[in-house]
Parts: structure tokens; C-alpha cells; sequence
């Protein structure tokens, strides 16, 4: 688990690499660490590598050690989950390029799979109309009050009002940050900040003493997209934010809910755009309620293999037992195996006729 972890970060210090070309990685070799392994002309083939990036990457991982830099990472960093880890919430894992490292602060209790099943993430303009307040107060307590987390941004406006009502409830809620988790940003929610510590989570993708920028926020949004099964947005201009949130909740499947809003107020034109795009109107705390009982249960129990015959021929027995629920590419696994890229092949075509292994796209395996 440990090396696992250790390559995770490892992989977040190489300049030039996000979280959509390292997914690319993964997927080209395998794993984290055979990529790390790996010559540089073998990325060539990756998509977004070029001659400089690889120079930049050969250059950066010839001096750093992934296991010593875990260990001085985390004396710094003393929480936080990789997808190697079982806390990693389950529903991120459902976007395309999900974050390599999710740094947390604060008390809350470890997530289960029915607890990150009913997360509902508020979120809207910095500057709410009063009526806009007070419909983010009353749909947070409301939905506390019914064993919902809420998850916003930690922003003024909606989000303080969100992260606020759900504490006042005696709820937990997740403050999603673009600044390390040791940095309160903007400064006048230092207050709710330390509330949430102690009975809650902060998050951010970004390691300690990571200050605000610009840019950091919009990759904010998409987390709190991917970790919410519905997104409510209060209030907010055609140009917020929380329309970026909206739109990555819309492609990763979650449920849209926008309140609606007077036409004479700019701060409503937002919502009401989402409701001609085919949001979900919000119109009573029930209806919302009787709604969220309706979504999908999330299953995020480990997948159940079919088990191994006993008497598979040696060479079957061979591929196999490298194979799991991670697609592995068909040359690491002749480089695992050990065997001739014929008898692999073979191999897996019998597998497969067997139901016991699936061939997915780029010619990459895994076990059934």
C-alpha cells in the first residue's frame, strides 16, 4: 500500500503532469510505478507528452526517491488519502481523471460507502440576495436534519451560509478548498472554518501552505461535483462558478436542483439558465427530499472475482494470477508472466472464452 501511496504523490511533483495525463499514464502502463520505471522514449506514445515534457520528467524523477519523498511529504502533509487508500471516496473515482491526492484537516468521522452515498453539495454566488439566504439555510438544515452531509467550497456568500446552517443543525460538512487545508481563505470564515474542524472535514488537492489562486478554484468546483450525488445551486450569475460545478455534475450523472429566481435579479440569471438546460426545479423541502430518496444507491463493495479453477493448464494458471480488477496492458503482462507473447495471447483468449477475463479498450486485460 505504502509503495502505492508513494508513487501517487510522486507523480503530483513532476511539472506538466495533471490528474487527465496521469490517468493517461496509468492506463498506458499499468500502474504508477511501472510508468515511473519506465524509459522516457516510452511515453512518446502517450497522448500530451512531447520532447520537453519528457525531458522535464526524466530530468525531476532521477532525483527524487518516491519512498523517501512519501515519508518527508507526510511530515508535512500529515492526512491525506491517494486512490491506493480505502478512505478515498468512491464517487470521484467515477470522473475521468479524478485527484491524485485529496489533503485533509479536521475530525470527522472515516466515510463509509452509505455515508458518501448521501452527500449534497450547495453551492451559488458570493454575494445571495436575502432570499437567496435564507432558502440556503432552510434546504441545509432541512436536508441535515434528514442525515445528508453537506459539501460546498468554503466561499462567502451561499457556501458560508451552507457550511453555517448544517453546524447550527449539529450536521457534518465537508469545506472543499483551493488553498491547502492549513490556509482559511477568505479570512472572514475563519470562524466556520474551526467549527468544521472539529466535528468535520476540510479537503483540497493542493499540499499545505498552498495559498488562493485563480486557477485553483475551478478545479475546486470539479471535486465537489465528483464527491456529491446532487448539486444544489441557490443563486448565481451566468458567469459563476457554481454554473461550472453544475455542468461537471450534468456530464458525471449527478442530479442538477437550481432555485428559482426573480428575473429582475441578476444573481437569479444563472439559475434560471440551468432550469432551461433541464435542471430540476427546487420548490419545497419535501419534494427535494422525496426526490434524493430516489437516487441510486451507491455500491461501492469490492468487486467479487470469479474464482480460479483448480485445474487450469500451468500457462492459464500463469496469466491469470497477475490479472485483477485493474486493466493491465497485454505487454506487462508478457513481461510478468515471462512468457512468449504467443503463449500469452493464447492464453487470454482462452481466458476470455472462459468468462473468467475481459478484454477492454487498448488492448488491456482484467479478471472477471
Amino acid at each position: 500500500m505504502n509503495n502505492d501511496r508513494a508513487y501517487w504523490v510522486a507523480w503530483t511533483q513532476i511539472n506538466g503532469v495533471g490528474s487527465l495525463l496521469l490517468q493517461r499514464v496509468r492506463d498506458h502502463f499499468g500502474s504508477l510505478e511501472a510508468a515511473w520505471m519506465a524509459p522516457g522514449d516510452e511515453f512518446r506514445a502517450i497522448e500530451g507528452f512531447g520532447n520537453t515534457k519528457i525531458e522535464t520528467l526524466c530530468h525531476q524523477r532521477q532525483h527524487l526517491d518516491p519512498l523517501e519523498f512519501l515519508h518527508r511529504h507526510s511530515q508535512q502533509n500529515p492526512r491525506f488519502w491517494t486512490p491506493a487508500d480505502v478512505e478515498y471516496p468512491p464517487l470521484l473515482k467515477e470522473m475521468p481523471h479524478y485527484p491524485p491526492v485529496l489533503y485533509l484537516r479536521g475530525r470527522g468521522t472515516a466515510f463509509d460507502a452509505q455515508a458518501w452515498a448521501r452527500t449534497v453539495a450547495i453551492v451559488g454566488t458570493r454575494q445571495p440576495s436575502d432570499y437567496g439566504r435564507r432558502w440556503t439555510r432552510r434546504l441545509s438544515q432541512v436536508l441535515t436534519d434528514h442525515g445528508f452531509t453537506i459539501v460546498s467550497g468554503m466561499a462567502a456568500g451561499v457556501d458560508a451560509e451552507a457550511h453555517h446552517s448544517c453546524l447550527q443543525a449539529g450536521g457534518a460538512t465537508v469545506g472543499v478548498l483551493g488553498t491547502g487545508v492549513d490556509l482559511v481563505y477568505p479570512e472572514s470564515n475563519r470562524s466556520i472554518y474551526e467549527q468544521i474542524l472539529r466535528t468535520g472535514w476540510v479537503m483540497s488537492e493542493y499540499p499545505a501552505r498552498t495559498g488562493p489562486d485563480r486557477s485553483h478554484f475551478p478545479q475546486r468546483n470539479r471535486i465537489i461535483a465528483g464527491l456529491c450525488r446532487a448539486i444544489l445551486v441557490m443563486e448565481g450569475s451566468e458567469r459563476s462558478g457554481a454554473l461550472i460545478t453544475a455542468k461537471i455534475a450534468n456530464e458525471l450523472g449527478r442530479e442538477v436542483y437550481a432555485l428559482p429566481g426573480s428575473l429582475d435579479n441578476p444573481q437569479a440569471m444563472g439559475c434560471i439558465w440551468l432550469l432551461s438546460q433541464g435542471a430540476q426545479l427546487l420548490w419545497q423541502p419535501e419534494q427535494l427530499l422525496e426526490a434524493l430518496g430516489t437516487l441510486p444507491h451507491l455500491d461501492c463493495s469490492p468487486p467479487t472475482l470469479q474464482p480460479i479453477p483448480p485445474n487450469l493448464e500451468p500457462e492459464l494458471a500463469q496469466v491469470i494470477q497477475i490479472l485483477g480488477t485493474d486493466p493491465l496492458p497485454f505487454d506487462h503482462v508478457v513481461a510478468q508472466t515471462g512468457l512468449a507473447t504467443a503463449i500469452v495471447s493464447s492464453a487470454l483468449l482462452q481466458l476470455e472464452l472462459m468468462a473468467l477475463v475481459t478484454q477492454v479498450p487498448g488492448m488491456r486485460y482484467q479478471r472477471c
